[in-house]
């Protein structure tokens, strides 16, 4: 049986990220650097070092060379030889791009596709990072903003009227005459191909949301914080499509193939399947493809759904309840006494107040994280501490 071990994270630093929400998180002090994300995972993209093993080899290294120990059978029975899960802090200070994710079967064919053209995977312009779907969760860890999903068309009509911009009267007509799938795609294909000047008479309109009695307050200073993220982006006249949505902390938002979405500002723990497969079109300095991303996106309007922990029946812990196949996140409040988290799958346990002890393994101060392998006898303790558990679905009651 593989050891339990620490895990390193890899910080990205995107443009969008902040400079200061992580650090303020773990005591740390920044560095000048937006950090965006921190990788907990096995991704082939940035995998986490394994520091306390011989070698110090990531992640993805130590579960090729041992799939068995690492991942165990269950969990290699139903999604082979990788960690099936990737689990990330997110930090966001200004928009991320508008954006889906896509099926697996749409994720295989366009990475098989970029391989025969020789894309490089490290080109800006590659799409398909991998051959996985992406479904996620972002669980919030303070007031954090998202726009996620088509809003229903005839309410989106309101709101384009309410900005009293000419152009966009034929949009309402379209989005209150028409079948929703067909006004919202061809609304959203109307949007990605506007010309600046609309762009920008949109953006001048935006405070008309704001001004009493309008319905669309908070609504509008999302949209309003948007474009002074990304001047002139054709990006936000998608984004005035897409459903606004706030969280509080200890909520959370499942996202599926083919939702349209965008980060705006916050923090989260965040969960999704072993993937960096991303179709963007707009919002963005990253490569954009309309073209394929209207393709692909789910035209469905619908109303965003907050997810909301639910006890484990594990003393401490929550759950966030998604239809996901390759993981299930969890919020672990421990104790003075020892809790038992030994599972039959792969686990990371990330520690966001602490200190915890884990026994066998080290002891866990914020920001440290441990990769727990398959079956790894582990139990956990320490007064007031928070560890968030991300592991695969391998029981029923998952």
């Amino acid at each position: 049986m593989a050891a339990l071990s620490s895990l390193s994270p890899v910080v990205r630093t995107y443009p969008w990220g902040s400079r200061t929400a992580i650090p303020a998180l773990l005591g740390q002090r920044p560095d000048g650097e937006p950090q965006a994300e921190w990788w907990f995972g096995a991704h082939h993209a940035a995998p986490s070092i394994l520091a306390d093993r011989p070698g110090s080899p990531d992640l993805a290294a130590a579960i090729t060379a041992d799939p068995v120990g690492e991942l165990g059978e269950a969990s290699l029975a139903v999604h082979g030889p990788e960690l099936p899960f990737l689990l990330k802090l997110l930090a966001a200070d200004r928009a991320l791009s508008v954006q889906v994710h896509p099926t697996r079967r749409q994720a295989r064919d366009g990475h098989d596709r970029e391989e025969a053209a020789g894309v490089p995977l490290d080109a800006p312009h590659r799409t398909f990072k991998d051959r996985n779907h992406k479904p996620e969760l972002l669980c919030a860890l303070g007031p954090f903003q998202a726009l996620c999903g088509f809003r229903e068309p005839a309410r989106t009509a309101d709101l384009l009227d309410a900005l009293a911009v000419p152009e966009l009267r034929h949009w309402s007509a379209l989005l209150r005459s028409r079948p929703a799938h067909e006004a919202l795609s061809r609304t959203l294909r109307a949007a990605l191909c506007a010309p600046e000047h609309l762009v920008r008479a949109v953006s001048a309109a935006l405070p008309r949301l704001t001004a009493p009695p309008s319905p669309w307050d908070s609504t509008g200073t999302a949209y309003a914080a948007v474009a002074a993220d990304y001047p002139r982006d054709p990006g936000l006249l998608a984004a005035l499509l897409l459903n606004h949505v706030r969280l509080d902390a200890g909520e959370a938002l499942y996202l599926g193939a083919g939702v349209p979405h965008a980060y705006l500002r916050g923090l989260g723990v965040e969960v999704m399947a072993n993937s960096d497969n991303v179709l963007r079109c707009g919002l963005t300095d990253k490569h954009v493809d309309s073209a394929l991303l209207a393709d692909i996106v789910d035209c469905t309007p619908v109303r965003p759904a907050v997810v909301r922990p639910t006890d484990t029946g594990l003393v401490g812990e929550t759950r966030y309840r998604s239809p996901a196949k390759e993981f299930v996140l969890s919020r672990l409040e421990t104790g003075a006494d020892a809790v038992n988290v030994t599972d039959p799958g792969p686990q990371v346990l990330l520690c966001l107040a602490g200190p915890v002890r884990l026994t066998p393994g080290p002891v866990l101060s914020r920001g440290r994280a441990v990769f727990v392998p398959a079956g790894s006898p582990c139990e956990v303790k320490g007064a007031g501490a928070v560890l968030y558990r991300a592991r695969v679905p391998l029981d029923t009651a998952s």
